[in-house]
């Protein structure tokens, strides 16, 4: 009767699920085999998009895993900073600063771009700051259009969304495991090591996830910061879909990064977990 009820009260939200996710994406992975022809879709099975995407887009892709693999890597060291702070060290000031965190999510997006824009630029105010106190002759000109623009600026956006799954994650570990590794005498990093990282690995990847998933897809940061030196697969897929209305060769670049991504994940979590296994 019990699981009837929960059946009954998940229903809406697996149909919310099924019309909004599977059933478009199961719909894009179809086209992803068509072809198009005089800007209409051809139902032909084909691999060719696919062939195209390996031959022709290889360097975006490389490029797009190490720049989005940099900032997930360090918006979760960051994230798990900032959470480690809230639940062990700020004490009563813990959840002043996670709302102060948690504001700058109500920012906009596009406001926080134009504004490391403005930060970066050769008049920003980082290269005047710097020309007053001596540090440089001329306005550094790489750091706007350029790879550190767009850590930079995804790095302020995901960093609140990472910190979420952290806290909760650490907040979930009781005070109890801790107080007796400390009366056995282990120190500050083995009881980090051994007790807190092996309960928050749940939180950690997931925090990975977010910040890896939405790097690797974003396609306007790098296109108003980055530069045309800068351009990402999501820039390549928006063109696919927008300028040359090439729907399946879009969906194919898509779905190649999709599974990079599933892979890069899948890596990060056994070797996290291998880290983090009881020696």
């Amino acid at each position: 009767m019990q699981d009837q009820k929960t059946k009954i009260l998940l229903a809406p939200a697996a149909l919310v699920f099924t019309g909004l996710f599977v059933v478009p994406l199961s719909y894009f992975f179809v086209i992803s085999f068509w072809r198009i022809r005089l800007y209409k879709l051809v139902q032909d099975f084909s691999f060719s998009n696919y062939v195209s995407v390996f031959q022709e887009y290889m360097h975006a892709a490389v490029f797009t895993f190490f720049i989005s693999l940099t900032i997930a890597i360090v918006t979760t060291f960051l994230a798990f900073a900032i959470a480690y702070l809230v639940r062990f060290k700020a004490g009563r000031f813990g959840p002043f600063i996670l709302y102060i965190a948690m504001v700058t999510m109500f920012g906009g997006y596009l406001v926080k771009i134009y504004a490391w824009k403005t930060i970066l630029g050769t008049n920003g105010i980082l290269n005047s700051a710097m020309l007053w106190v001596g540090m440089i002759d001329e306005p550094l000109s790489w750091l706007l259009y350029s790879p550190v623009a767009v850590v930079l600026t995804l790095l302020h956006f995901l960093l609140p969304l990472a910190l979420l799954p952290l806290v909760g994650a650490l907040n979930s570990i009781t005070d109890d495991p801790i107080l007796v590794a400390r009366d056995l005498g282990a120190t500050g990093y083995r009881t980090l090591v051994d007790i807190i990282l092996p309960q928050c690995q749940p939180g950690i990847v997931s925090a990975f996830a977010l910040s890896f998933f939405i790097s690797a897809g974003d396609y306007v940061t790098p296109r108003l910061v980055g530069g045309p030196d800068t351009f990402m697969v999501g820039n390549f897929i928006e063109s696919q879909f927008v300028n040359r209305l090439n729907a399946p060769l879009g969906a194919a670049l898509a779905f190649s990064t999709l599974t990079i991504c599933l892979i890069a994940l899948a890596l990060f979590r056994i070797l996290l977990s291998r880290s983090l296994a009881p020696k």
